[in-house]
Protein backbone atom coordinates (compact mmCIF):
# COMPACT_ATOMS: atom_id res chain seq x y z
CA UNK A 1 0.00 0.00 0.00
CA UNK A 2 1.65 3.47 -1.15
CA UNK A 3 0.51 6.43 0.83
CA UNK A 4 1.14 9.59 -1.22
CA UNK A 5 -1.57 12.45 0.73
CA UNK A 6 -0.90 14.57 3.20
CA UNK A 7 -3.27 14.17 5.21
CA UNK A 8 -3.35 10.14 5.30
CA UNK A 9 0.35 10.43 6.26
CA UNK A 10 -0.65 12.51 9.02
CA UNK A 11 -3.34 10.37 10.38
CA UNK A 12 -1.22 7.70 10.56
CA UNK A 13 1.82 9.60 12.37
CA UNK A 14 -0.81 9.15 15.17
CA UNK A 15 0.81 6.41 17.95
CA UNK A 16 -2.07 5.02 18.95
CA UNK A 17 -3.26 5.08 14.94
CA UNK A 18 0.37 3.48 13.93
CA UNK A 19 -0.08 0.69 16.62
CA UNK A 20 -3.85 -0.44 15.30
CA UNK A 21 -2.63 -0.62 11.85
CA UNK A 22 0.59 -2.93 13.13
CA UNK A 23 -1.61 -4.85 15.29
CA UNK A 24 -3.99 -5.74 12.47
CA UNK A 25 -1.43 -6.33 9.87
CA UNK A 26 0.64 -8.90 12.09
CA UNK A 27 -2.40 -10.05 14.40
CA UNK A 28 -5.54 -9.87 11.69
CA UNK A 29 -9.20 -8.80 12.14
CA UNK A 30 -10.07 -7.99 15.71
CA UNK A 31 -12.82 -6.03 17.17
CA UNK A 32 -11.79 -2.55 19.06
CA UNK A 33 -12.53 -3.69 22.47
CA UNK A 34 -10.07 -6.45 21.63
CA UNK A 35 -7.51 -3.88 20.15
CA UNK A 36 -7.89 -2.04 23.00
CA UNK A 37 -5.47 -3.38 25.43
CA UNK A 38 -2.95 -3.35 23.22
CA UNK A 39 -2.72 0.36 22.24
CA UNK A 40 -3.12 1.91 25.32
CA UNK A 41 -6.38 3.40 24.83
CA UNK A 42 -10.52 2.96 25.43
CA UNK A 43 -12.53 0.72 23.04
CA UNK A 44 -14.31 3.72 22.68
CA UNK A 45 -11.11 5.86 21.41
CA UNK A 46 -9.72 2.82 19.64
CA UNK A 47 -13.28 2.55 17.35
CA UNK A 48 -13.06 6.37 16.79
CA UNK A 49 -8.90 6.03 15.28
CA UNK A 50 -10.08 2.79 13.29
CA UNK A 51 -12.78 4.82 11.61
CA UNK A 52 -10.40 7.65 10.67
CA UNK A 53 -8.00 5.16 9.40
CA UNK A 54 -10.76 3.76 7.52
CA UNK A 55 -11.35 7.04 6.01
CA UNK A 56 -7.65 6.74 4.10
CA UNK A 57 -8.44 2.97 3.37
CA UNK A 58 -6.04 2.14 5.54
CA UNK A 59 -8.53 -0.52 7.48
CA UNK A 60 -12.04 -2.04 6.42
CA UNK A 61 -14.60 -3.82 7.61
CA UNK A 62 -13.93 -7.97 8.11
CA UNK A 63 -16.60 -9.97 6.53
CA UNK A 64 -15.17 -13.17 8.84
CA UNK A 65 -16.96 -12.34 12.09
CA UNK A 66 -19.32 -14.70 13.01
CA UNK A 67 -21.24 -11.80 15.34
CA UNK A 68 -23.11 -8.95 13.94
CA UNK A 69 -23.13 -7.40 17.27
CA UNK A 70 -19.43 -6.17 17.14
CA UNK A 71 -17.69 -4.43 14.23
CA UNK A 72 -14.55 -6.73 13.26
CA UNK A 73 -11.94 -4.93 11.67
CA UNK A 74 -8.76 -5.94 9.48
CA UNK A 75 -5.76 -4.08 7.85
CA UNK A 76 -6.18 -3.49 4.42
CA UNK A 77 -2.67 -4.35 3.55
CA UNK A 78 0.56 -6.57 4.63
CA UNK A 79 2.47 -3.51 5.00
CA UNK A 80 2.49 0.14 3.32
CA UNK A 81 4.82 2.75 2.16
CA UNK A 82 5.56 6.66 1.45
CA UNK A 83 8.28 8.57 -0.42
CA UNK A 84 8.90 12.10 0.75
CA UNK A 85 6.16 14.34 -1.21
CA UNK A 86 7.66 17.81 -3.20
CA UNK A 87 5.07 20.01 -1.38
CA UNK A 88 6.18 21.51 1.98
CA UNK A 89 2.85 20.28 3.42
CA UNK A 90 3.58 16.63 2.13
CA UNK A 91 7.60 17.41 3.36
CA UNK A 92 5.84 18.16 6.81
CA UNK A 93 3.28 15.05 6.84
CA UNK A 94 6.25 12.47 5.56
CA UNK A 95 8.53 13.66 8.30
CA UNK A 96 5.95 13.28 11.07
CA UNK A 97 5.08 9.60 10.15
CA UNK A 98 8.76 8.83 9.75
CA UNK A 99 9.49 10.21 13.23
CA UNK A 100 6.39 8.44 14.95
CA UNK A 101 7.40 4.98 12.86
CA UNK A 102 10.92 5.86 14.57
CA UNK A 103 9.71 5.89 17.68
CA UNK A 104 7.89 2.73 17.79
CA UNK A 105 10.68 1.08 16.36
CA UNK A 106 13.04 1.96 19.22
CA UNK A 107 12.43 -0.75 20.99
CA UNK A 108 11.65 -3.52 19.35
CA UNK A 109 15.36 -4.44 19.20
CA UNK A 110 15.48 -4.55 22.89
CA UNK A 111 12.06 -6.35 23.48
CA UNK A 112 12.75 -8.56 21.46
CA UNK A 113 16.06 -9.84 22.80
CA UNK A 114 14.53 -9.36 26.15
CA UNK A 115 11.49 -11.57 25.15
CA UNK A 116 11.14 -13.43 22.34
CA UNK A 117 14.99 -14.43 21.21
CA UNK A 118 15.73 -16.38 24.73
CA UNK A 119 12.30 -18.90 23.16
CA UNK A 120 14.15 -19.18 19.87
CA UNK A 121 15.98 -22.74 19.36
CA UNK A 122 19.79 -21.86 18.58
CA UNK A 123 19.64 -22.26 15.15
CA UNK A 124 16.67 -19.04 15.19
CA UNK A 125 19.42 -17.64 17.33
CA UNK A 126 22.43 -17.20 15.09
CA UNK A 127 20.19 -16.53 12.33
CA UNK A 128 19.28 -13.18 14.30
CA UNK A 129 21.06 -10.03 13.90
CA UNK A 130 21.88 -6.65 13.49
CA UNK A 131 23.83 -5.00 10.65
CA UNK A 132 25.25 -1.26 10.83
CA UNK A 133 26.68 -1.16 7.31
CA UNK A 134 27.94 2.77 5.73
CA UNK A 135 28.22 2.94 2.30
CA UNK A 136 28.52 5.78 -0.14
CA UNK A 137 25.47 6.05 -2.97
CA UNK A 138 23.80 7.99 -4.99
CA UNK A 139 20.60 9.58 -4.36
CA UNK A 140 19.39 7.38 -6.99
CA UNK A 141 21.87 4.36 -6.60
CA UNK A 142 19.74 4.14 -2.93
CA UNK A 143 16.43 4.58 -4.64
CA UNK A 144 17.53 1.31 -6.94
CA UNK A 145 18.76 -0.30 -3.49
CA UNK A 146 15.17 0.29 -1.67
CA UNK A 147 13.59 -0.79 -4.83
CA UNK A 148 15.81 -4.05 -5.18
CA UNK A 149 14.87 -5.11 -1.60
CA UNK A 150 11.58 -4.44 -1.67
CA UNK A 151 11.15 -7.23 -4.93
CA UNK A 152 13.31 -9.10 -3.23
CA UNK A 153 11.23 -8.99 0.01
CA UNK A 154 7.52 -9.47 -1.78
CA UNK A 155 7.70 -13.10 -2.60
CA UNK A 156 8.16 -13.89 1.13
CA UNK A 157 5.33 -11.03 2.27
CA UNK A 158 2.90 -12.41 -0.28
CA UNK A 159 2.99 -15.99 0.81
CA UNK A 160 -0.30 -17.27 2.23
CA UNK A 161 -0.48 -19.42 5.17
CA UNK A 162 -1.13 -22.62 2.83
CA UNK A 163 1.76 -21.63 0.95
CA UNK A 164 4.45 -21.67 3.92
CA UNK A 165 6.73 -24.30 3.73
CA UNK A 166 7.57 -26.63 6.88
CA UNK A 167 9.87 -24.93 9.31
CA UNK A 168 8.67 -21.14 8.43
CA UNK A 169 7.99 -18.72 10.89
CA UNK A 170 7.62 -14.75 11.29
CA UNK A 171 10.58 -12.72 11.01
CA UNK A 172 10.54 -8.53 11.47
CA UNK A 173 13.02 -6.63 9.45
CA UNK A 174 13.72 -3.31 10.69
CA UNK A 175 15.41 -1.28 8.12
CA UNK A 176 16.68 2.00 8.29
CA UNK A 177 18.24 4.16 5.36
CA UNK A 178 19.73 7.20 7.20
CA UNK A 179 21.67 9.45 4.55
CA UNK A 180 24.09 11.25 6.58
CA UNK A 181 24.51 15.45 5.59
CA UNK A 182 27.50 17.02 4.29
CA UNK A 183 29.92 13.95 4.52
CA UNK A 184 32.56 13.51 2.23
CA UNK A 185 32.14 10.05 1.23
CA UNK A 186 36.50 9.84 -0.06
CA UNK A 187 37.40 11.60 3.30
CA UNK A 188 35.68 8.35 5.75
Amino acid sequence: MELTSPQALRALAHPVRLALLDRLQRHGPATATQLAPHVGATPSVVSWHLRHLASFGLVTDWDGATSKRERWWQAAGKGFRFTMPDDAEGQDAARQLRAAMFARSAEAPVQWSLRDEPRLDPEWQALAGLADTRFAVTAEELRQLEEAIEALLAPYVRRKGGQLPDGARLVRMLRYLLPEPGDDPAAS
